[in-house]
């Protein structure tokens, strides 16, 4: 009985020990099991990181979206409205009297010339921007010296530095350009002026103020010194008009039909 009992034990343990013998063997004869389950585990973080940052990247497209939406809404006007007004470019004491001369006015609240207070009135009608164009050296403070300085620059063809520049002329489609008639033509600061800027490709539209001259010759000599812009007639008022003209003004510019 003995016997029987150890044969049936000795029995068991050999089949014990080919089991795991086989187990072992088809570990060791595939490898690549293990490796893909240690590689899936490994991912696992990877895929957790990529999940929490999809937010961050949410957040980061909405404020691009609002950024843009801000540009569209904050856009520049492709309107400039250039012009020389001697009000603006002579040495004036802070107290001066406008009605000591017709060349001088205040438009609001600022010192200004005829031809400023139409360059305001064609800012409001047409939603452009002002650009006022100065001079390095000022012009006296009594009118009648600046009209004989003036004279001199016509008669030597002196060309007065500029000290206000343009910086983003590109953003501009339509120019207005405006100037008092000195001497039966352009003041020569604004021959400076053509000389500095190429308005190709632009409409360029000249205004004016004079006692009674209007353009003289000014806007064949844009279209000289600009071939490749489109000139337009433009508009000239009398220098005693000015302050009434506003009406007028709004009337041209809306037939212009210029828009920003």
């Amino acid at each position: 009985m003995r016997k029987i009992f150890a044969l049936m034990l000795s029995a068991a343990l050999v089949f014990s020990l080919a089991a795991c013998s086989n187990t072992q063997q088809s570990r060791d004869s595939n490898p690549a099991s293990s490796e893909e389950s240690s590689q899936v585990a490994e991912s696992t973080p990877v895929q957790t990181a990529e999940t929490e940052s999809l937010p961050e990247e949410d957040n980061m497209n909405a404020s691009d979206t609002e950024t843009a939406s801000t540009e569209t809404e904050s856009e520049e006007s492709n309107i400039l409205i250039a012009y020389f007004t001697y009000g603006e470019n002579a040495e004036l004491p802070d107290d001066v009297d406008a009605s000591a001369t017709a060349s001088i006015q205040i438009f609001n609240g600022e010192v200004t010339g005829n031809t400023g207070v139409m360059a305001h009135m064609i800012a409001e009608a047409s939603g452009g921007e002002l650009f006022s164009i100065r001079t390095v050296e000022p012009y006296p403070d009594s009118y009648d010296d600046t009209i004989d300085v003036g004279q001199s620059e016509k008669n030597n063809g002196i060309r007065p530095e500029l000290s206000t520049h343009i910086e983003n002329l590109d953003q501009y489609r339509t120019v207005f350009v405006g100037f008092p008639n000195w001497w039966y033509g352009m003041p020569m600061v604004m021959y400076s002026f053509f000389d500095e800027y190429d308005f190709s490709g632009k409409t360029v539209i000249p205004f004016c103020t004079s006692g009674g001259s209007a353009f003289s010759d000014a806007i064949e000599e844009i279209k000289d010194m600009e071939p490749n812009a489109t000139v337009l007639d433009g508009l000239h008022i009398g220098a005693s008009s000015v302050t009434d003209a506003e009406s007028r003004v709004n009337e041209w510019v809306a037939e212009l039909d210029v828009s920003k």
